[in-house]
């Protein structure tokens, strides 16, 4: 009896402990497409400082790089989460098919939001002083058809029509050594290669901010070009899965805009940022949609149109119809 009477005493102690015989209940997956620049930071953030964990997911990171990459692997159902998905390619694939790019968070970018930019390389800064001295020259822009023709429209609207300048694609991990060697004379490139290239002297920014400038026609306009999109057979699928995943992104974006300091240092490593620039890399303007003001749904509508008439997005469409609050 007293053995008994032992037994009973200890399972009851493991059980006001929280331990069981029973197996832990796995994680829920999900997988996630991830172009590892400086603006997928918020889902680096939720990883390691354990917001994920802590609602019981468990992230499948898959690199893409670039819009197209992300955007066929949600179209095929090949991820449920694009960490970082070019707007006006999300806006394109929801065309063609409705609902496969859900946006529950943007990344907003102005002047003081760095991400879109021109730079020059060093051995032309003495000519070239803004985006207009680009004329007659090599130029390389960012991956995709968005990237590629927001490029084009900034230029149009300093006065570059086509014919003025080349410009060819070149994928993101080359920007920093193209211009080292001198392969292109510039170009519309991303963070955090542009703020590497200066750190090497390489390059020299022109202007950043450009679309909020030049294709919003205001400085101070938030131009969310990229944001974090759910597709929405995950969202019907597995609604508390897609849920509790929003809410980890949203206390990451809470911590980032409380302690940007600290957030810097889940850029290394994670993203294609070197330890020497952490510190320097700009920041953006991260939002989650259902925090959105009307003004700001505004701007995203506007450059929304922007896409449609430079071709980008085949049609007119409603961005509310295309973003989704948790």
């Amino acid at each position: 009896m007293k053995l008994f009477g032992t037994i009973g005493a200890l399972a009851a102690a493991l059980v006001a402990l929280g331990v069981s015989g029973a197996p832990a209940a796995a994680q829920d997956k999900v997988k996630v497409g991830v172009f590892p620049i400086s603006s997928s930071l918020p889902y680096f953030v939720a990883i390691e400082r354990g917001y994920f964990k802590a609602r019981n997911i468990e992230p499948e990171t898959i690199k893409l790089m670039g819009g197209p990459a992300n955007v066929a692997a949600l179209m095929t159902n090949q991820i449920e989460v694009s960490a970082v998905l070019v707007t006006l390619e999300g806006l394109n694939a929801n065309v063609k098919k409705p609902g496969v790019a859900m946006y529950i968070a943007m990344h907003s970018q102005t002047p003081d939001y760095k991400m879109e930019q021109f730079v020059v390389r060093t051995g032309l800064t003495d000519k070239v002083k803004s985006i207009a001295d680009l004329k007659g020259l090599k130029l390389m822009s960012a991956p995709g058809p968005a990237n590629l023709n927001t490029a084009k429209g900034v230029l149009a609207k300093v006065g570059l029509k086509d014919g003025d300048y080349t410009i060819d694609q070149l994928d993101m991990g080359q920007h920093v050594n193209a211009m080292k060697a001198g392969t292109f004379d510039g170009g519309y490139t991303l963070e955090p290669g542009a703020t590497i290239m200066e750190k090497m002297g390489v390059a020299k920014r022109i202007e950043a901010g450009v679309i909020s400038t030049y294709i919003l026609g205001n400085p101070k306009a938030d131009a969310f070009a990229a944001g974090c999109a759910f597709t929405s057979d995950f969202i019907a699928k597995r609604p508390d899965v897609a849920k509790r995943f929003a809410e980890g992104w949203a206390e990451a974006v809470d911590y980032i805009k409380k302690n940007p300091t600290e957030a810097r240092k889940y850029l290394a490593k994670n993203t294609m940022t070197p330890d020497n620039v952490v510190d320097e890399v700009p920041m953006l303007g991260y939002t989650m949609t259902k925090d959105m003001s009307p003004e700001q749904l505004g701007w995203l509508q506007q450059f929304a149109d922007f896409g449609t008439e430079i071709g980008v997005v085949p049609e007119k469409i409603d961005v509310k119809k295309v973003v989704k609050g948790f």
